[in-house]
C-alpha cells in the first residue's frame, strides 16, 4: 500500500507513538479519579500532554490547554461558546464544514454570517475579507490552510485586521499543527484549535483548544471532572470548565509521544522533506494534457497537498483505479469543503487528493506520477 491520504490522518505514525498508547493501556487510571498510583500516572501523562502542547504552539501556559476527541469538537465548543444571537461574525470560504456547520447552526440561532471569498487559484480576496469585518464583528473563524488545495493563509494580517475591529479569532491548525511553526502569542490567536491525528502523528480521538488568557470560554458539556464534585455546576476554572468526563489518557499520550517525535525530528526538517516530495509530484504530473492542478496561488505558500482534476471526470474513479491498480490511497470527492469546490469550479466531480508526509518516500511518488501518466493517457486516448 502506498498511502497518500496523509490530509484526513497520517499513517503510519512513528512506532514511539504505538508504544507509548500501550504502556498507557498497562499503567494508567482515571485522570483525576483518585489518588493511586495508576490514577496519578495518567494525570502526570496527561500534564506533560498539556506541556508539550503549549509548548509547541507558544500557548500561554499548559492549564490553559484543554483537551477535546478532534478538531471538530474544539471547533464546536469555541464558536458554540463565542457567538450568540445578534453577534457577527466572518470566515472564508476556506472553511472546512468543521468551522461551517457550527457557524451555520449559529447562524440559525440569530448570529450574523459573512464568508470571504476565495479565488479561483486557491488565494484569499484579503481586500474583501477586511471589508466583511464590522465595528461589531465579534468573531473570526480562520482557516490556517486549505484541506483541499493546501494553500496557506496570512493568518497574521488576517488576525490583525480582526482585531483592529475588536474581534476575537479562532485558528483552525488541522492542516498545518507538526507541519509549520505555529506561534499562538506571536500571531495574537484568541483560541487555537488543533487536532491530534494528522501532522502532529498522533491517534484518532484526540485534540483540544489552546485558549489566550481573558478569553472565557463557557463549558459546552458539563459532568464529572475529578474535582468540586458536590457543586452544581463545572468548575468555573481552565481546564476543567472544557473537560467534562474521563480523558482519553491514553490517546493523549500517544499524541504527547507525536508531539516529541516532531521535536526530536525538527518541523523545518519535517517541513522540508513534506515539500519537497509534493514539488516533486506536482514537477511530475504538471504537462499532462487535460489534468488540473487546483489551487497554488497562496503567496505564503502550501501543505504538502496536490488536488487534481482530470477533464472534469468523476474524482471517485480515478481515485478507484489508482486504489484498485497500484494500491495507491488518495482521497476523492468533497473532502468536507464544499465553499473551496466552488471557488474552484469542482463542485460536480468533485477532486482527487494526494497529501504526503514524513514516511512517504521519492520512489512512492515516482509510482504515483507512473499511474497518473496512465490514467490520463488512457482516458485521453
Amino acid at each position: 500500500m502506498i498511502y497518500f491520504d496523509n490530509a484526513a490522518t497520517t499513517c503510519p505514525k512513528p512506532p514511539q507513538v504505538a508504544e507509548a498508547i500501550s504502556a498507557a493501556l498497562d499503567s494508567f487510571g482515571g485522570v483525576g479519579r483518585g489518588v493511586h498510583g495508576a490514577s496519578l500516572a495518567a494525570g502526570m501523562g496527561v500534564y506533560e500532554a498539556r506541556s508539550a502542547v503549549a509548548d509547541l504552539f507558544n500557548a500561554p501556559s499548559a492549564s490553559r490547554v484543554a483537551f477535546t476527541s478532534n478538531i471538530t469538537e474544539a471547533l464546536n465548543i469555541a464558536i458554540s461558546g463565542l457567538l450568540g444571537a445578534g453577534q457577527h461574525a466572518v470566515t472564508t470560504a476556506a472553511s472546512h464544514n468543521s468551522v461551517l456547520r457550527p457557524l451555520y447552526r449559529a447562524q440559525a440561532d440569530g448570529a450574523e454570517l459573512d464568508i470571504a471569498p476565495i479565488r479561483a487559484d486557491g488565494s484569499l480576496d484579503t481586500d474583501a475579507f477586511e471589508a466583511l469585518l464590522r465595528p461589531d464583528t465579534r468573531l473570526v473563524v480562520l482557516t490556517h490552510a486549505s484541506n483541499l488545495t493546501g494553500d496557506i493563509y496570512d493568518v497574521a494580517t488576517l488576525t490583525a485586521l480582526a482585531h483592529e475591529r475588536g474581534a476575537l479569532v479562532v485558528l483552525d491548525t488541522a492542516q498545518t499543527a507538526g507541519f509549520m511553526a505555529i506561534d499562538q502569542a506571536a500571531l495574537g490567536i484568541d483560541v487555537l484549535t488543533f487536532t491530534g491525528h494528522k501532522s502532529l502523528f498522533g491517534p484518532q480521538g484526540t485534540g483540544g483548544l489552546c485558549v489566550a488568557e481573558g478569553v472565557e470560554i463557557p463549558p459546552f458539556k458539563v459532568g464529572g471532572t475529578g474535582v468540586h464534585s458536590f457543586d452544581k455546576e463545572q468548575p468555573a476554572f481552565m481546564p476543567e470548565r472544557l473537560e467534562a468526563g474521563t480523558l482519553n489518557g491514553h490517546g493523549i499520550a500517544g499524541l504527547a509521544a507525536g508531539i516529541t517525535f516532531i521535536q526530536d525530528t525538527g518541523i523545518e526538517a519535517i517541513a522540508e522533506h513534506d515539500r519537497d516530495l509534493a514539488d516533486r509530484f506536482r514537477e511530475g504530473i504538471a504537462d499532462l494534457d487535460g489534468l488540473r492542478i487546483l489551487g497554488g496561488g497562496s503567496a505564503a505558500g502550501q501543505t504538502p497537498i496536490v488536488a487534481i482534476d482530470v477533464d472534469d471526470v468523476d474524482a471517485g474513479l480515478i481515485s478507484d483505479r489508482l486504489n484498485t491498480e497500484w494500491e495507491i490511497c488518495t482521497r476523492a470527492g468533497a473532502h468536507c469543503a464544499p465553499l473551496m469546490h466552488e471557488a474552484l469550479g469542482t463542485a460536480d466531480q468533485g477532486a482527487v487528493r494526494f497529501s504526503f508526509s514524513y514516511f512517504n518516500t521519492a520512489d512512492e511518488i515516482d509510482v504515483a506520477i507512473d499511474a497518473m501518466t496512465r490514467i490520463v493517457g488512457e482516458l485521453r486516448s
